[in-house]
């Protein structure tokens, strides 16, 4: 099933399918996995909770490798809210990270941007911006539209 999951992040998929794949990479430490969701642009950028901006195939993949050094990420994706057009695809959620202290087992919310772009291999990941969260980013502020136009 990883096999099969990992071959959908090479070969296309839709943008659901590759962030399925990136936390599935997330929870398996799997750096192969995690970097077949990403474009292979040198434009490609992500920011970690209170991290720098990082620009680049190489220079993510090497922030993945030092994180994965300390073991898996245990991000769940929630709340996902997608805005979608043909060729690009925006999913703003809540991951709900499971953190070890020395008090024990911990949850920690972070507030998440993916965007996808539509390539000739498929969708892939071009930006993963994330910022610190709080408990209180489990309901979500704003009112959703009754009617759709």
């Amino acid at each position: 099933m990883k096999r099969a999951k990992l071959q959908a992040a090479i070969v296309g998929g839709t943008p659901d399918d590759i962030e399925q794949s990136f936390y599935e990479a997330l929870h398996n430490a799997d750096i192969e996995q995690l970097m077949a969701c990403w474009a292979e642009e040198d434009d490609i950028v992500c920011v970690h909770p209170g991290g720098p901006r990082i620009i680049g195939p190489g220079a993510i993949r090497a922030a993945f490798e030092a994180m994965f050094a300390n073991g898996s990420v245990q991000a769940h994706p929630e709340r996902i809210h997608k805005v979608v057009s043909l060729a690009c695809a925006v999913h703003h959620l809540v991951e709900r990270v499971e953190v070890i202290t020395p008090q024990g087992a911990k949850q920690a919310f972070v507030i998440a941007t993916n965007v996808y772009q539509k390539m000739p291999q498929g969708w892939r990941m071009v930006a993963h911006h994330a910022s610190p969260g709080t408990p209180n980013d489990s309901a979500d502020v704003g009112v959703k539209p009754t009617v759709l136009h």
